[in-house]
Protein backbone atom coordinates (compact mmCIF):
# COMPACT_ATOMS: atom_id res chain seq x y z
CA UNK A 1 0.00 0.00 0.00
CA UNK A 2 1.29 3.35 -0.71
CA UNK A 3 2.29 5.86 2.27
CA UNK A 4 3.20 9.61 3.11
CA UNK A 5 6.65 10.12 4.21
CA UNK A 6 6.22 11.90 7.25
CA UNK A 7 7.81 15.69 7.28
CA UNK A 8 9.63 18.07 9.35
CA UNK A 9 8.21 21.10 10.06
CA UNK A 10 11.02 22.53 8.76
CA UNK A 11 10.53 21.51 5.21
CA UNK A 12 6.08 22.60 5.76
CA UNK A 13 7.76 26.44 6.20
CA UNK A 14 9.94 26.09 3.64
CA UNK A 15 6.57 24.70 1.06
CA UNK A 16 4.04 27.36 2.87
CA UNK A 17 0.51 27.53 0.52
CA UNK A 18 1.38 30.62 -0.28
CA UNK A 19 4.39 30.08 -2.09
CA UNK A 20 3.46 26.36 -3.87
CA UNK A 21 6.34 25.26 -6.47
CA UNK A 22 5.39 23.96 -9.48
CA UNK A 23 6.22 20.23 -10.23
CA UNK A 24 9.47 21.09 -12.61
CA UNK A 25 10.71 23.02 -9.61
CA UNK A 26 9.63 19.88 -6.89
CA UNK A 27 11.39 17.49 -9.26
CA UNK A 28 14.37 19.60 -9.77
CA UNK A 29 14.70 19.85 -5.44
CA UNK A 30 14.07 16.07 -5.55
CA UNK A 31 16.75 15.46 -8.25
CA UNK A 32 19.17 16.75 -5.06
CA UNK A 33 17.59 14.77 -2.84
CA UNK A 34 14.53 16.60 -0.97
CA UNK A 35 12.44 14.62 0.64
CA UNK A 36 9.69 16.85 1.46
CA UNK A 37 10.23 18.03 -2.37
CA UNK A 38 9.41 14.41 -2.92
CA UNK A 39 6.66 14.15 -0.55
CA UNK A 40 5.12 17.29 -1.85
CA UNK A 41 5.22 15.97 -5.57
CA UNK A 42 4.37 12.55 -4.34
CA UNK A 43 0.75 14.04 -2.68
CA UNK A 44 0.19 16.35 -6.47
CA UNK A 45 1.38 13.37 -8.85
CA UNK A 46 -0.04 10.10 -6.85
CA UNK A 47 -3.93 10.45 -7.70
CA UNK A 48 -3.23 10.60 -11.58
CA UNK A 49 0.01 8.19 -11.68
CA UNK A 50 -2.68 5.48 -9.91
CA UNK A 51 -5.49 6.12 -12.00
CA UNK A 52 -3.77 5.52 -15.43
CA UNK A 53 -2.10 3.02 -13.96
CA UNK A 54 -5.54 1.10 -12.49
CA UNK A 55 -7.14 2.09 -16.06
CA UNK A 56 -3.76 0.07 -18.00
CA UNK A 57 -3.88 -2.97 -15.49
CA UNK A 58 -7.66 -3.07 -13.86
CA UNK A 59 -5.83 -4.90 -10.77
CA UNK A 60 -5.90 -2.66 -8.03
CA UNK A 61 -3.11 -4.36 -5.80
CA UNK A 62 -0.73 -4.28 -9.01
CA UNK A 63 -1.81 -0.90 -9.91
CA UNK A 64 -0.44 0.11 -6.41
CA UNK A 65 2.82 -1.83 -6.76
CA UNK A 66 3.60 -0.13 -10.08
CA UNK A 67 2.98 3.18 -8.91
CA UNK A 68 5.06 2.25 -5.56
CA UNK A 69 7.54 1.41 -8.52
CA UNK A 70 7.37 4.66 -10.13
CA UNK A 71 7.98 6.95 -7.46
CA UNK A 72 10.89 4.73 -6.37
CA UNK A 73 11.94 5.18 -10.27
CA UNK A 74 11.06 9.20 -10.23
CA UNK A 75 13.33 9.34 -6.39
CA UNK A 76 16.22 7.20 -8.48
CA UNK A 77 16.30 8.85 -11.58
CA UNK A 78 15.56 12.58 -11.06
CA UNK A 79 18.76 13.91 -12.27
CA UNK A 80 18.02 12.53 -15.73
CA UNK A 81 14.61 14.91 -15.70
CA UNK A 82 15.34 17.56 -18.75
CA UNK A 83 12.88 20.47 -18.50
CA UNK A 84 13.82 21.75 -21.94
CA UNK A 85 11.94 18.15 -23.13
CA UNK A 86 8.53 18.92 -21.33
CA UNK A 87 7.51 19.07 -17.99
CA UNK A 88 7.47 17.47 -14.75
CA UNK A 89 4.29 16.12 -15.06
CA UNK A 90 4.78 14.99 -18.52
CA UNK A 91 7.59 13.16 -17.62
CA UNK A 92 6.39 11.25 -15.10
CA UNK A 93 3.16 10.14 -16.72
CA UNK A 94 5.62 9.30 -19.45
CA UNK A 95 6.89 7.13 -17.39
CA UNK A 96 3.57 6.16 -15.71
CA UNK A 97 2.34 4.82 -18.76
CA UNK A 98 5.49 2.69 -19.81
CA UNK A 99 5.66 1.22 -16.75
CA UNK A 100 1.96 0.07 -16.62
CA UNK A 101 2.42 -1.09 -20.21
CA UNK A 102 5.42 -3.09 -19.58
CA UNK A 103 3.44 -5.04 -16.21
CA UNK A 104 0.68 -5.77 -18.77
CA UNK A 105 2.98 -7.28 -21.36
CA UNK A 106 4.55 -9.17 -18.68
CA UNK A 107 1.64 -10.47 -16.80
CA UNK A 108 0.57 -11.34 -20.69
CA UNK A 109 3.89 -13.03 -21.59
CA UNK A 110 3.33 -15.05 -17.75
CA UNK A 111 0.13 -16.17 -18.62
CA UNK A 112 0.77 -17.40 -22.60
CA UNK A 113 3.90 -19.15 -21.15
CA UNK A 114 1.68 -20.94 -18.30
CA UNK A 115 -1.02 -22.03 -21.31
CA UNK A 116 1.90 -23.54 -23.47
CA UNK A 117 3.06 -25.54 -20.36
CA UNK A 118 -0.30 -26.21 -19.76
CA UNK A 119 -1.35 -27.75 -23.36
CA UNK A 120 2.26 -29.72 -23.63
CA UNK A 121 1.61 -31.37 -19.93
CA UNK A 122 -1.87 -32.10 -20.93
CA UNK A 123 -2.66 -35.79 -20.63
CA UNK A 124 -5.93 -36.78 -22.06
CA UNK A 125 -7.92 -39.49 -20.66
CA UNK A 126 -8.98 -42.23 -23.01
CA UNK A 127 -10.08 -45.55 -22.31
CA UNK A 128 -7.59 -48.27 -22.74
CA UNK A 129 -9.80 -51.17 -21.87
CA UNK A 130 -11.06 -50.52 -25.30
CA UNK A 131 -7.90 -49.68 -27.06
CA UNK A 132 -6.25 -53.34 -25.41
CA UNK A 133 -9.26 -54.95 -26.90
CA UNK A 134 -9.19 -53.66 -30.24
CA UNK A 135 -5.74 -54.84 -30.66
CA UNK A 136 -6.32 -57.85 -29.14
CA UNK A 137 -9.18 -58.20 -31.80
CA UNK A 138 -6.96 -57.12 -34.51
CA UNK A 139 -4.03 -59.62 -33.45
CA UNK A 140 -6.75 -62.55 -33.51
CA UNK A 141 -8.00 -61.63 -37.14
CA UNK A 142 -4.00 -61.21 -38.35
CA UNK A 143 -3.02 -64.66 -36.86
CA UNK A 144 -6.59 -66.28 -38.23
CA UNK A 145 -5.58 -64.78 -41.82
CA UNK A 146 -1.50 -65.90 -41.05
CA UNK A 147 -2.67 -69.42 -40.98
CA UNK A 148 -4.68 -69.63 -44.02
CA UNK A 149 -1.01 -68.26 -46.10
CA UNK A 150 1.09 -71.54 -47.20
CA UNK A 151 3.76 -72.56 -45.36
CA UNK A 152 6.76 -71.08 -47.13
CA UNK A 153 4.47 -67.40 -47.70
CA UNK A 154 4.36 -67.86 -43.66
CA UNK A 155 7.57 -68.56 -42.48
CA UNK A 156 8.77 -65.53 -44.97
CA UNK A 157 6.64 -62.67 -43.59
CA UNK A 158 6.55 -63.83 -40.00
CA UNK A 159 10.70 -64.08 -40.34
CA UNK A 160 10.20 -60.09 -42.01
CA UNK A 161 7.84 -58.68 -40.69
CA UNK A 162 7.43 -60.39 -36.55
CA UNK A 163 11.07 -61.05 -36.92
CA UNK A 164 12.41 -57.93 -38.46
CA UNK A 165 15.24 -59.78 -40.95
CA UNK A 166 15.28 -58.18 -44.33
CA UNK A 167 14.98 -59.59 -47.41
CA UNK A 168 18.46 -60.80 -47.75
CA UNK A 169 18.70 -62.31 -44.09
CA UNK A 170 15.63 -64.34 -44.61
CA UNK A 171 16.92 -65.37 -48.21
CA UNK A 172 20.20 -66.53 -45.98
CA UNK A 173 17.61 -68.08 -43.50
CA UNK A 174 15.60 -70.08 -45.63
CA UNK A 175 18.34 -71.18 -48.05
CA UNK A 176 16.36 -69.46 -51.36
CA UNK A 177 17.21 -66.65 -53.26
CA UNK A 178 16.44 -63.54 -52.57
CA UNK A 179 14.31 -63.39 -55.66
CA UNK A 180 12.40 -66.37 -54.15
CA UNK A 181 12.08 -64.71 -50.55
CA UNK A 182 10.18 -61.34 -52.47
CA UNK A 183 7.87 -63.33 -54.73
CA UNK A 184 6.72 -65.37 -51.09
CA UNK A 185 6.49 -62.12 -49.10
CA UNK A 186 4.62 -60.51 -51.93
CA UNK A 187 2.04 -63.00 -52.88
CA UNK A 188 1.67 -63.67 -48.99
CA UNK A 189 1.06 -60.18 -48.40
CA UNK A 190 -1.55 -59.94 -51.49
CA UNK A 191 -2.76 -62.83 -49.38
CA UNK A 192 -3.33 -61.02 -46.11
CA UNK A 193 -4.68 -57.96 -47.48
CA UNK A 194 -7.61 -60.23 -48.84
CA UNK A 195 -8.25 -62.07 -45.91
CA UNK A 196 -8.22 -59.06 -43.45
CA UNK A 197 -10.51 -57.11 -46.36
CA UNK A 198 -8.16 -54.31 -46.54
CA UNK A 199 -8.31 -52.19 -49.57
CA UNK A 200 -5.23 -51.52 -51.81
Amino acid sequence: MLKLVPRDTDDEERFAPESPLTQDQLLSLVAQGDQAAFAQLYDQMAPRVLGLVRRLLRDHAQSEEVTQEIFLEIWQNATRYDSSKGGASTWIMTMSHRRAVDRVRASQSSRDRDTKIGIRDYDADYDNVSETVQTRIEHERVEKAMQRLTELQRQAVSLAYYGGYSHSEVATLLSVPIGTVKTRLRDGMIRLRDELGVAS
